[in-house]
């Protein structure tokens, strides 16, 4: 039943119920079967078809499943260990004393239900905006916003997509829009909706 590794990379999935405990702070990690190994410091949290919090992963451990403590169980939102065994092996079918899991350490740094109205962005990195508006939109966006925000999500900076796609950081106003484009139109569908003052 153990998985080889698996790479997480900037987006972690959550059932509605674990999103709710992470986003009140009872759940502070996710157990997931197999080598999971993070490519990433942070992630993009998403439940129920949206994005609801960015996280830090704080560390990752590996465990055998017959070494997994009430702590472990604690830190991913349950009461005890018979209670997060008798989750994983609903979750996977199959699972023995021997397989190995991922303690992914999580900790929120952004909630998405709780966004700065006084920035254009809502306080949302424009590196984050387009990993999102990837995920969620790619469909809506023609080929220009869709190289600009491939190069945001890889990390680079406005100044340095202006410079890369148009020859100059001068040309910022044009990454600017894009973004600007794609946040209306994750606003518009209901991905991201920002708090009314």
């Amino acid at each position: 039943m153990t998985r080889g590794k698996v790479f997480l990379r900037r987006h972690l999935m959550l059932s509605k119920k674990y999103a709710e405990l992470l986003l009140n702070g009872v759940k502070k990690a996710t157990i997931r079967l197999g080598y999971v190994i993070p490519k990433h410091d942070e992630v993009i949290i998403h439940s129920g078809g949206k994005p609801i919090a960015k996280a830090k992963i704080v560390g990752v451990e590996y465990k055998k499943v017959r070494e997994l403590t009430d702590d472990d169980a604690k830190l991913d939102g349950f009461n005890n260990v018979s209670e997060l065994l008798k989750e994983l092996r609903r979750v996977y079918n199959g699972l023995r004393q021997d397989d190995v899991v991922s303690i992914i350490k999580l900790e929120v740094t952004q909630r998405f239900d709780k966004l700065r109205s006084d920035d254009m962005y809502y306080g949302i990195a424009p590196s984050d905006i387009a990993r999102i508006g990837l995920r969620y939109i790619r469909d809506r966006l023609n080929e220009e916003d869709l190289k600009i925000l491939e190069l945001l999500g890889r990390g680079y900076s406005i100044r340095e997509v202006a410079n890369m796609l148009y020859g100059s950081p001068l040309k910022r106003l044009k990454v600017r829009r894009a973004l600007r484009k794609a946040l209306r139109e994750l606003i518009k569908e209901g991905i991201i909706k920002p708090q009314n003052d």
